[in-house]
């Protein structure tokens, strides 16, 4: 298949849907997690759900970086602009993010901080050259995806030196939270959390490539198979983890191999390692502290580090009471387990960062409907 339209054909999904059909063994159930938001809404937006036989269930998963970063480093920020009178730049989902006592960045710049949405890292430095007087910070965030075009921008601060401009980082990692999720307590001991293979983040595997996942595979037997987003890539991807699972099989397998690799894209590999290093620990929402998931900036470029120019103080934050974010993360929990879902949780008064997010497993349930619909079972019958 060439074109968008073919992974969307009706045709080829039913052909799918048969064949996952025959193969899940009606004697047990196959539990996938998707670990990238965009699959979760793939999966709501196109109704894949509903055409694989009941056994086979969608676990959502840590979603994306916003859903996981934790309510601290959202006061972090805050403290930012509101002690030091920076200009905070940041991506449009963060500003809505809830922090301590329901404050949010939306909510210090209409009280007059100057906290300002860009589209890309090069807003930013713009944003640093027209305000030579004022410090300007970029709020970075994201997985292994958004993590160059961050290291980009400290070069370029550098070479063209912009005394004025640093980058406060949150990037994580993948790997690491997938390894997080299965040592859990709730994942090794709670059947019904049990996860039996991985949706493998197809635009973060651009950047690392397949390889990272083979240790987790082996070490864990747990298959992965790394998917595209459309219905198609993520049916596709399913049946590729079934027949591994019918097999006995614990392997990585990649199904977007139209943009995936085995060693991913080196030379963005390579320009993040010069700049960038591990942090020994870093706190997750949902997954608390996991050990060298993120990083920070290494002391060479020290002057563009937020962390190292600015004091910043501690934050002790807690989510809002009965926000379920945190399991809902860990796929402990569905969106619909949560109390305040669609009460007083809704995209225009979200309680948490699944909510916010446009990739939130919390938005996806929202936004197509899908928990108003009666359950499979019922349906069949």
């Amino acid at each position: 298949m060439k074109y968008i339209e073919e992974f969307r054909s009706k045709k080829l999904a039913r052909t799918l849907a048969d064949a996952i059909s025959r193969e899940a063994a009606s004697n047990r159930e196959y539990r996938l997690m998707e670990f990238c938001g965009g699959h979760t809404h793939a999966i709501f937006r196109y109704g894949v759900q509903a055409l694989l036989p009941p056994n086979v269930v969608f676990v959502h998963g840590p979603g994306c970086p916003v859903c996981v970063l934790p309510i601290a480093r959202i006061d972090n920020a805050i403290a930012l602009v509101e002690r030091h009178d920076v200009i905070l730049c940041t991506y449009g989902d963060m500003l809505r993010v809830p922090a301590s006592g329901r404050n949010s960045l939306l909510k210090v710049k209409a009280a007059g901080g100057d906290v300002r949405m860009v589209w890309s890292t090069l807003d930013a430095l713009k944003i640093a050259r027209d305000n030579p007087e004022k410090e300007v910070v970029f709020f970075a965030i994201g997985f292994e995806t958004t993590t160059p075009p961050t290291v980009v921008a400290i070069r370029q601060a550098a070479a063209e030196g912009l005394k004025n401009f640093s980058v406060f980082c949150n990037h994580v990692l993948t790997p690491a939270a997938i390894q997080s999720i299965l040592e859990s307590p709730e994942t090794r001991e709670l059947e019904q959390v049990a996860i039996d293979g991985f949706f493998g983040p197809s635009h973060v595997s651009s950047i690392i490539g397949t390889r990272p996942y083979e240790f987790f595979a082996q070490k864990y037997q747990k298959p992965v198979v790394i998917a595209g987003f459309e219905p198609l890539d993520v049916m596709q991807s399913a049946l590729m983890l079934i027949r591994q699972l019918n097999q006995g099989r614990a392997e990585v397998e990649n199904e977007y191999t139209r943009v995936v690799s085995r060693d991913g894209n080196t030379k963005a590999q390579a320009l993040v390692a010069e700049v960038l290093e591990l942090r020994y620990s870093f706190e997750w929402r949902g997954l608390g502290r996991v050990p060298h998931s993120a990083l920070q900036i290494k002391p060479r470029w020290s002057e563009f580090d937020a962390e190292q120019r600015f004091e910043i103080p501690a934050s002790q934050a807690r989510d809002v009471r009965g926000c379920e974010c945190p399991s809902i993360l860990r796929g402990v929990k569905k969106p619909t387990d949560c109390k305040l879902f669609g009460n007083i949780c809704t995209p225009e008064n979200p309680m948490g960062s699944c909510m916010v997010s446009s990739e939130g497993a919390c938005a996806a349930y929202w936004s197509y409907g899908r928990f108003r619909e009666p359950a499979r079972r019922e349906a069949a019958g």
